[in-house]
């Protein structure tokens, strides 16, 4: 059994999968209170689903915010560390791609920095899934939304301010479109089920010392 573990921005979720089902996924938005909110939440789900024997575990490494992520990544660390698992950490952005299915053109994958800006990333289809291009940068929505050509679809945390600017820049791109809400949102299931795709290949790989997150300097950066 798998526990994934996702907390690097307001929206937490975790998950269990088995390597062929996923079992549980809860996913809910926090505001700020990631410490005393992500352990109860574990306890919880691994009590309903009958308190498994965890074999990996999975976590969300950013980028994100400073608390959030220190939160999620010690606890997978402390776990996974505690009872010899693997710990396969993978990007919050990568997150976000994995859910959306193929369309023929970019994929804009946002997660919220603060002071109204978003750290991007676009994506190609490749070999039948979403590869990102060149690395993931921090942009005013406005900034951001300039740099788009052709059909591009937008997935990840899009607020009101993000919305309007869309808006605004589909005056110029008509191509400009944002994906479903349902898609936007980050969730522990997807995190899950690429980890188990990584332990198949090489479960040794993954040890939780070498796990450590993509921090981002954000509004609540020290």
């Amino acid at each position: 059994m798998l526990l994934a573990i996702d907390t690097a921005t307001q929206t937490m979720s975790i998950a269990l999968h088995d390597g062929a089902e996923l079992l549980l996924e809860d996913t809910w938005q926090t505001s700020n209170n990631h410490t005393v909110e992500l352990a109860p939440a574990v306890r919880a789900a691994l009590a309903r689903a009958g308190k498994p024997t965890l074999t990996a575990m999975a976590v969300s490494i950013g980028p994100g915010t400073y608390t959030g992520l220190r939160v999620g990544v010690a606890l997978a660390k402390a776990m996974a560390s505690a009872q010899n698992l693997p710990l396969v950490g993978i990007s919050t952005l990568d997150i976000l791609a994995l859910s959306q299915p193929h369309f023929p053109g970019t994929l804009l994958t946002v997660v919220k920095a603060g002071r109204g800006r978003v750290v991007a990333a676009t994506y190609r289809w490749r070999k039948g899934q979403w590869a990102m291009q060149g690395e993931a940068e921090i942009f005013a929505w406005d900034a951001l939304l300039e740099r788009q050509k052709g059909a591009v679809m937008i997935t990840g945390e899009v607020d009101e301010e993000g919305r309007e600017a869309i808006e605004r820049a589909r005056q110029t791109n008509p191509q400009l479109t944002l994906a479903p809400a349902p898609r936007r949102l980050r969730r522990a299931g997807f995190l899950a089920e690429e980890a188990w795709q990584q332990l198949r290949v090489d479960r040794t790989a993954h040890v939780a010392a070498r796990v450590t997150p993509i921090y981002v300097k954000t509004k609540d950066s020290p």
